[in-house]
């Protein structure tokens, strides 16, 4: 599987207009490869540099699995989305506390449909998961500190 944006290159820097300092949007996300058993997709976005460890800025489960691209400032059709880690539920765009953080963009692919309700944490989209993931892909941007 493959995950891309046409707002940003793999390694490369992740526009301030999908930031907390910008418009905090979600970059348009187009999505390849999808295997045909597939029953639903999930999207992470995460940030591994954050001081407190992995940061959750988003997450969206239930995604069709025909979906082949997520338009810029929306949620995918039928995705259900949890609450990221700035307690909000829905997209949280890069704010790092100091220096460049590196922004994971994943996706999975599911042989099949989660059962947790809107507003679901993280450790709850792992657990449910754990032994369905068929494929995945990521994407990586990065982001300073303005």
């Amino acid at each position: 599987m493959k995950i891309s944006s046409p707002a940003f290159q793999e390694g490369g820097t992740v526009p301030e207009k999908f930031s907390k300092n910008g418009q905090n949007i979600n970059p348009e996300l187009r999505i390849e490869g999808t295997p045909t058993e597939a029953k639903s997709l999930a999207l992470i976005v995460d940030d591994p540099d954050a001081p407190v460890g992995l940061f959750t800025h988003w997450l969206v489960w239930n995604i069709d699995p025909k979906t082949t691209q997520i338009a810029e400032g929306s949620a995918p059709n039928g995705g259900v989305q949890g609450k990221n880690d700035f307690g909000e539920i829905g997209y949280g765009g890069p704010q790092p506390p100091s220096g460049t953080h590196r922004y994971y963009f994943k996706i999975f692919a599911l042989n099949g449909a989660l059962d947790l309700k809107p507003g679901a944490k993280r450790k709850d989209i792992d657990a449910a998961m754990k032994s369905h993931v068929i494929a995945q892909g990521q994407l990586i941007g990065k982001y300073s500190k303005k």
